[in-house]
């Protein structure tokens, strides 16, 4: 027998919008690693908000919804905004009810200026580590660093300057190839479980490279003596020195003439595991530029790209953390 077609729609739910969602998936565990971090950054939030005025959005809610943003490949806020109206999946993950009216596309673009004067996109980045190093999933034997160009949103190559983004200097990525406006991207990988340490973005200066990745390893902080596997690019004059005096054993991958790396070091089973795994970093940024969307910046200025970069790079590290079951 043929069914009839209902005209009339349902007034209610019997159903939260939890069971609305599988049991297997993938969100799921996300959400739970992300809730844990929101709860030990609660009274970060609670120092910035007055008692005074009106209720506002929870910054939990706007850190959430980036996420699927980069997960999903939301190009523009719109295109998220329209999803968090239809989608039962992106209302559950952002934490708002089938009731609830989502805010409009400005209202992400303008809160922006908030996680941006107190960085709470990079706190929430370690706050996320940390739960992977509580469950010793984020190794401290070895680590490789590497950096990547990622084109500025301006309109043309200028000479000396370029007014769209001043930030965004001339970049030359081959001799074959003509310079354009980048920024330099790094991140810090640690070898066992594929998980982001560090990151950072800086100009595209010649000694930026080298500068960063100092930094980055001084930010790690201790005393212990750390194997570091960068590529052939960054043995240069001094650097080797350099990386030796803040503790760091650098397994760079050694030049056939003039090489500060002595042959004794790389007949070690420790420097041959380096150079092999040395080269999954390349997958990173692979996925930032396929999935995260940084190819080309969608904002303006140093301070505006870093922070977009810790959201991406948070974005990697959550998906890395349930594939290997940090719940």
């Amino acid at each position: 027998m043929r069914r009839s077609k209902v005209e009339t729609q349902g007034l209610f739910s019997s159903l939260f919008l939890e069971q609305r969602v599988p049991q297997c998936h993938p969100l799921r565990p996300a959400l739970a690693i992300v809730d844990n971090s929101l709860a030990n950054m609660d009274r970060r939030f609670n120092a910035r908000y007055s008692s005074t005025c009106r209720p506002s959005i929870p910054l939990g809610f706007l850190l959430r919804a980036p996420l699927l943003q980069v997960s999903y490949d939301a190009r523009y806020e719109r295109r998220l905004i329209e999803q968090l109206i239809y989608s039962l999946l992106f209302r559950w993950f952002v934490g708002l009810t089938i009731d609830d009216n989502v805010w409009v596309p400005m209202v992400i673009s303008r809160n922006d200026d908030r996680l941006l004067d107190h960085g709470t996109r990079q706190v929430f980045f370690r706050s996320v580590l940390d739960q992977a190093l509580s469950q010793n999933r984020l190794s401290e034997e070895r680590r490789s660093v590497d950096g990547w160009f990622f084109c500025g949103w301006a309109r043309r190559n200028e000479t000396y300057a370029c007014f769209t983004d001043s930030d965004a200097h001339l970049y030359q990525n081959a001799a074959c190839e003509a310079p354009f406006s980048a920024y330099l991207g790094y991140v810090l990988r640690e070898h066992r479980h594929g998980l982001i340490a560090r990151q950072q973005v800086t100009t595209a200066d010649d000694t930026a490279e080298v500068d960063a990745i100092v930094q980055l390893v001084d930010d790690l902080g201790g005393t212990r003596r750390i194997p570091l596997a960068p590529d052939k690019g960054y043995e240069r004059p001094g650097y080797i020195q350099d990386l030796r005096d803040h503790h760091v054993t650098p397994h760079v991958a050694r030049k056939r003439k003039g090489s500060e790396i002595e042959g004794r070091a790389t007949r070690h089973v420790v420097y041959t595991l380096s150079m092999h795994v040395r080269r999954r970093i390349k997958s990173i940024f692979g996925w930032m530029k396929t999935v995260g969307g940084v190819r080309k910046t969608r904002c303006q200025g140093l301070n505006w790209r870093n922070q977009h970069f810790s959201l991406v790079t948070t974005a990697y590290n959550l998906v890395r953390m349930v594939q290997l079951g940090v719940i």
